[in-house]
């Protein structure tokens, strides 16, 4: 599995909706099942991002689609990283020769 950062910011409905914040983390959660993806820390947080969430999933089409499908619920924004481990970084700096 690949592991991807999502950075979100709740969108005006998000907003007005907040109390259901922690609802629509789990119903989130359960939405990843469908694309092969599962989201296995989210976090509310304080400065620029209103939440951090970290996603595993099988392949960048399968990621993109899991974010594409929370951003057709309105309730927040998403900027999607993908995150490598000190193993996949191994890998990337044994190919500079």
């Amino acid at each position: 599995m690949l592991t991807y950062i999502a950075l979100s910011n709740f969108t005006d409905q998000g907003i007005r909706s907040v109390k259901n914040t922690t609802q629509r983390a789990e119903a989130v959660k359960e939405a990843g099942k469908k694309f092969g993806a599962r989201m296995t820390q989210i976090y509310w947080t304080l400065g620029k991002y209103d939440l951090v969430a970290i996603i595993e999933a099988p392949d960048d089409a399968s990621a993109t689609a899991f974010a594409l499908a929370i951003g057709m619920s309105g309730n927040v924004r998403t900027q999607t990283l993908r995150a490598y481990s000190a193993a996949e970084m191994d890998g990337i700096l044994g190919k500079l020769g």
